[in-house]
């Protein structure tokens, strides 16, 4: 297996920004369903679920069951450190360029109502300040 091929197709996997943001969501949080991840990206359903397919093809992403309830996670915890350097290179070039980019990390819980177990619990925790 050539690693370049890999490593080429593991990049493109991850070449859009929602995707990314996906991948940043479950590096930081170690697990979610779609509809955390509806509601923390401002996606539809259907597009978080797309891109969590194509993720998952790569296999960038695993998922488990909890009865009618999918949680996605990051195969490799190595790809957190991947999503750092990638937006620390990013950065680096954009401010050579003389530009500066905004990361926006969306926090906050789904848009609607939620019922997995791991948001129902989120819910009931104290907020840290």
């Amino acid at each position: 297996m050539d690693g370049y091929s890999v490593t080429g197709q593991l990049l493109k996997a991850c070449g859009h920004p929602v995707r990314l943001q996906i991948l940043e969501a479950l590096a930081r949080d170690r697990e979610a369903c779609v509809c955390h991840l509806e509601g923390l990206l401002g996606q539809r359903q259907a597009a978080i679920s797309q891109h969590l397919s194509r993720l998952r093809q790569a296999g960038l992403v695993t998922d488990r069951r909890d009865g009618l309830n999918v949680f996605y996670s990051l195969a490799e915890p190595s790809l957190a450190e991947l999503l750092t350097v990638a937006r620390a290179s990013a950065d680096g070039i954009a401010r050579r360029q003389g530009d500066r980019l905004r990361f926006q990390a969306r926090e906050g819980k789904p848009a609607g109502p939620c019922n997995c177990p791991r948001c129902a619990t989120l819910e009931t925790l104290p907020v840290a300040r």
